[in-house]
């Protein structure tokens, strides 16, 4: 997505809407148990980095689902909105979301080894398990 293009999208009923200039076309797909519970199935979501823009913000509804990471939902329809890490305001927004989808590739997916048996994804994907995942964030170690 070019510097200049602007990604748009709003939640079901229209009440909160959402743009960035930012957006990642690599859709990832988290398995971990949260990300299930909170929308029955894999959490299928583009970065956005910190450059992303709400409308109707007094309808978006914040669920602190870990110490470093919240969640944010329309209060009228329940929509999904993003998945954002506090320490960098690092904002993951469901693809399904924005109104032009067609540049978007599943290209990777986190907490494979969380993956339920019932469903999997014919895309080849690059995939990591929660433990690389968390090793990716980790500060270097001391001893290097």
């Amino acid at each position: 997505m070019s510097e200049l293009s602007i990604a748009k999208g709003s939640c079901l009923c229209g009440a909160v809407k959402v743009s960035t200039t930012s957006m990642n076309p690599h859709v990832a797909a988290c398995h971990c148990s949260m990300c299930r519970k909170w929308g029955g199935g894999a959490l299928m979501a583009v970065e956005c980095g910190s450059d992303v823009s709400f409308k109707g913000e007094e309808n978006i509804g914040l669920y602190q689902s870990s110490e470093w990471a919240e969640r944010g939902f329309c209060n009228k329809c329940g929509s999904h909105l993003f998945y954002r890490f506090k320490q960098n305001n690092q904002y993951y927004i469901p693809a399904g979301i924005f109104d032009n989808e067609s540049n978007l590739v599943l290209e990777h997916q986190v907490f494979i080894d969380e993956k339920p048996e019932y469903y999997s994804f014919a895309n080849e994907t690059k995939n990591m398990t929660g433990a690389e995942l968390f090793a990716q964030f980790a500060p270097p170690s001391e001893n290097q």
